[in-house]
């Protein structure tokens, strides 16, 4: 005889069975969105015919480098991604620590939760999240632990800050004693914070002066950093994507501006807008000890490659602010690199900031000639602001130049209180 349950019944045991299940089923973390709140760009390593010496030894071998870096943007985990871009062999990572400086809080970085991965050459790995609370502002210390013969890669030249090199696995070992500093960095690329609102970043792309040269080591006052601090509160990162020596149309050190920005400015998440500042060496590098033989480039020519980065960055629906290029007369004059100068570079300048000021290609522009040039020598920096090498601002021009920055312009948003 075949038995029928009442309906009723079956409703109310699938509602028990259902409630039980609920109860003991895991209850599952929102899923983040992962900002990018740092980034460190890489170029290529250059050997020992290039102008300016590399800085960093080429033979790394079972020592931990510990590298510090400032967060943009804060987020209760983290990632880490590690570079082997330009790399011509396999990098093996040992351990891996991030430490906030603050907190004074360490954790392991792992990778689908081990420890070590090996970064096949030119690609990049990301790690698994990291249960580290930071800030806006955070300092982090990050140690990487080479276990096996490594070249660098990932690498960035003008870091300013200090890189440590020490001996073995300094897991856990905050005070271990440095074999050698020096101030450029290896391998450790960007860093990711979890946010429970999708990603909003600033990229700034350009050469030494937006890298920072010139600024104290160690105490984040380059234009970017400043420029950080005051869009914190609107939830916006600045990604710092100078390069020292970058130039628009030619390479030398590292690939031109046209060559990098789709990789470094455009292709990180929620890139809202980009900042330009670039032609000092485009104009300066010509009959120099950096390029001797290299023709002068033309106004047109400069002009051209502006022009095809704001069509890069608006098929994106990506806002290009562009920055004048400030005055440097007297640019690393007594110096093995003294040439950078001379009238004719100073009037191609001028006349290409009179474009970046009245062309219609941009969605801002941001005169950082204005802000920095000495009012009563207008093709050379105002003393107060100058680092001392008169082709590079000091602390005080980079805070200057990030208080020229008119964030609403940035964004594209109305001031407060204006109709839309």
């Amino acid at each position: 005889m075949k038995h029928v349950i009442p309906s009723s019944l079956l409703v109310a045991s699938l509602a028990t069975f259902l409630a039980t299940a609920t109860a003991a089923a895991p209850v599952l973390a929102r899923p983040a969105f992962w900002q990018p709140t740092w980034i460190s760009p890489a170029q290529p390593v250059w050997g020992d015919g290039w102008v300016v010496p590399l800085g960093m030894p080429t033979d790394l071998r079972d020592v931990t480098l510990r590298q510090s870096l400032r967060t943009s943007l804060g987020g209760e985990r983290l990632r880490l991604v590690i570079s082997n871009q330009y790399g011509v062999a396999p990098l093996t990572i040992g351990t891996l620590t991030v430490r906030s400086t603050t907190a004074d809080t360490s954790q392991a970085v792992l990778f689908h939760g081990h420890d070590g991965m090996v970064v096949a050459p030119g690609a990049r790995v990301i790690s698994d999240p990291v249960p580290l609370h930071v800030h806006a502002s955070d300092r982090l210390e990050v140690d990487l632990h080479l276990p096996e013969p490594s070249t660098p890669a990932g690498f960035h030249w003008d870091a300013q800050e200090l890189t440590a090199i020490i001996q073995g696995n300094a897991r856990g070992h905050h005070g271990a004693l440095a074999l050698e500093t020096f101030t450029t960095r290896a391998f450790v690329s960007e860093l990711w914070v979890a946010s429970a609102h999708p990603p909003l970043s600033v990229v700034t792309i350009g050469d030494s002066i937006t890298d920072g040269n010139g600024s104290s080591v160690g105490r984040d006052q380059r234009w970017p950093d400043h420029l950080s601090r005051r869009l914190a509160s609107r939830g916006v990162a600045v990604l710092n994507a100078g390069i020292a020596g970058n130039r628009l149309l030619r390479g030398g050190w590292g690939e031109s501006a046209l060559a990098r920005f789709e990789h470094d400015a455009l292709s990180h998440p929620g890139v809202r807008a980009v900042i330009v500042l670039l032609g000092t060496n485009g104009i300066g590098f010509p009959g120099s000890p950096f390029a001797p033989s290299e023709p002068p480039v033309s106004l047109n020519e400069i002009t051209g490659a502006f022009l095809q980065l704001a069509e890069q960055a608006h098929v994106r629906n990506v806002r290009l602010v562009v920055g004048t290029v400030p005055p440097f007369e007297h640019a690393l004059q007594g110096t093995p690199f003294e040439g950078h100068y001379s009238p004719q570079k100073d009037a191609l300048r001028q006349a290409l900031n009179d474009w970046i000021r009245h062309t219609r290609a941009f969605d801002a522009v941001v005169d950082f000639d204005a802000v920095l040039r000495d009012p009563a020598h207008p093709a050379q920096l105002n003393s107060a602001l100058d680092s001392g090498d008169h082709l590079h601002p000091g602390d005080v021009g980079y805070k200057r130049m990030s208080e020229a920055v008119d964030l609403n312009a940035l964004l594209g948003e109305q001031p407060a209180g204006v109709g839309r």
